[in-house]
């Protein structure tokens, strides 16, 4: 049974083969990583790990059985008991109900973990799996996001009150 768990430094092994072997798929709906990325991943994740430490944002990955990582989940820019959740899941489970169930227990954490009142995600219209999830997750439409916030691309806001627990 896969387990959410908060990111920690043992996880970089298992996260740099999930985002590397779900390179193209994850490109397909936003904007890619660039070689960049895998080029200093060390340093990014440090940077992670630290901004986490620090409060200002929470990671989670999604860890099968074997150790290697479904999902990622994240609540970044905690502030005023809010936060902006961001999502990924690998290509092989996409589908199936992982990303939603996993979106749903990470609203339960920010409420329990991190005390949070209030969560927003913004998606493409292009990416409507990505809708079908947080609608399925108790987000409500919340207005137009500007593209800058999605890689250049239309898309809107979603906005979930924590209190109402789906």
């Amino acid at each position: 049974m896969p387990e959410l768990k908060q990111l920690h430094g043992d996880h970089a092994p298992a996260v740099l083969a999930f985002e590397l072997a779900n390179r193209s798929y994850f490109a397909a709906a936003v904007p890619d990583r660039g070689d960049h990325y895998f080029d200093q991943f060390t340093d990014r994740f440090n940077a992670l790990l630290a901004e986490q430490e620090a409060g200002i944002c929470a990671f989670h990955v999604l860890v099968a059985e074997d150790g290697s990582v479904l999902g990622r989940f994240n609540l970044v820019d905690i502030e005023d008991r809010g936060a902006v959740l961001g999502y990924r899941v690998a290509q092989h489970v996409a589908g199936r109900g992982v990303a939603t169930g996993t979106v749903r227990e990470l609203c339960r954490l920010a409420v329990s973990r991190h005390g949070l009142r209030t969560l927003r995600a913004a998606t493409a219209h292009a990416n409507p799996a990505s809708r079908k999830v947080l609608t399925r997750a108790g987000f409500v439409l919340a207005g137009p996001a500007d593209p800058a916030d999605l890689g250049g691309k239309p898309g809107n806001w979603y906005r979930r009150d924590l209190t109402l627990q789906p």
